[in-house]
């Protein structure tokens, strides 16, 4: 009987102790379950995906911003025609596409990017090919991987392009590579895609206009949504670009235009009346943009070639086919104050 007792005792002990140490092991696991939950620190990591589609989800830029204005209706330049007059025969050329030209893809290509970024130094410096505008740059370190592709692989104005899905926000730098485990550029720049707000007066950008390049790159992904609502980035030789600049812009360079060439961030639109019904759908797209937002001068380049990102999806031989759209098709946009 006293056997049969302290048996029951050591059964009842033991169960409390299973008991208790599965208590404990359910209490660990409730607390790990909290801490993967707990969203102080902003959403976990695997919230934001870095597909190229996942910035088409942004709003770029507040609705009252000059990149989302409808200029179908706005007033033209009373001297439209003589502004154009240089270009008038020139056809509008896609600077951008599937595959390679010169070994590297063709256009401005850009890359996406979580909260969660690494920052990176950026040192501004001059080089063989440009100066050094670091003073009227942003200050780094910027969230752009070491690895993120670099306009004509290095060759030419070489601009990257980092866009953070989670902050809102776009960094980009020109004449960019990468040394001693920082990025160098000769200027860069971060934009606020939830502010509408301009660089300073006089400063310029990863651009020369002093204007954010991405906003203004046609991209494969908005052909898939069926729109482009904001205004194209497009160039003009120096000889058809007047030394000035226009709002948005905000820089100039030295050019030799003259009063009868356009100011940076002057805006071009494709006449209402053009006939776009024989293109394809894709560059319908891209011609219905030009008659509801316009083109924005951004940089001296070639004339009438317009900016878009890389992508493998691009037919060459149909976006050659907008070389059918001349000069002479545009109408200017009156001019923004500075």
């Amino acid at each position: 009987m006293i056997k049969t007792s302290r048996l029951l005792r050591l059964f009842r002990f033991l169960l409390f102790i299973f008991a208790f140490m599965l208590y404990m092991l359910l209490l660990q696991s409730c607390s790990k379950a909290d801490n993967t939950t707990d969203t102080t620190n902003g959403p976990p990591d695997t919230n934001c995906t870095t597909t190229l589609a996942q910035a088409e989800l942004l709003n770029i830029f507040p609705a009252g911003s000059p990149w989302r204005q409808d200029i179908s209706t706005s007033a033209t330049e009373p001297a439209s025609a003589q502004l154009l007059a240089g270009f008038a025969s020139n056809g509008l050329k896609a600077d951008f596409g599937s595959g390679l030209w010169n070994n590297a893809p063709i256009g401005i290509p850009y890359v996406v990017v979580c909260s969660n970024q690494p920052k990176i130094n950026v040192l501004y410096r001059a080089n063989g090919y440009d100066g050094n505008y670091g003073d009227e740059s942003d200050a780094g370190p910027f969230p752009i991987p070491l690895n993120a592709p670099v306009e004509g692989n290095g060759i030419g104005d070489s601009h990257v392009i980092a866009v953070d899905v989670e902050g809102k926000k776009i960094y980009e730098l020109y004449n960019a590579s990468v040394s001693n485990g920082r990025w160098e550029a000769s200027s860069g720049a971060v934009f606020d895609l939830q502010s509408s707000g301009l660089r300073p007066d006089g400063w310029t950008s990863a651009d020369a206009a002093g204007l954010p390049i991405f906003p203004g790159l046609v991209r494969y992904e908005e052909i898939l949504k069926g729109e482009i609502d904001h205004p194209i980035r497009f160039t003009l030789s120096s000889s058809q670009v007047r030394a000035a600049h226009v709002a948005p812009a905000r820089h100039h360079v030295s050019s030799s235009g003259g009063q009868n060439g356009l100011p940076f961030g002057a805006r071009i639109r494709l006449r209402a009346d053009f006939d776009i019904s024989e293109f394809s759908a894709v560059n319908q797209i891209i011609l219905r943009a030009m008659k509801k937002y316009g083109l924005i001068l951004a940089d001296i380049g070639s004339n009438l070639y317009i900016s878009g990102a890389p992508d493998a999806r691009w037919n060459n031989d149909d976006l050659r086919r907008l070389g059918q759209v001349k000069g002479a098709d545009f109408e200017v946009v009156q001019f923004g104050g500075n």
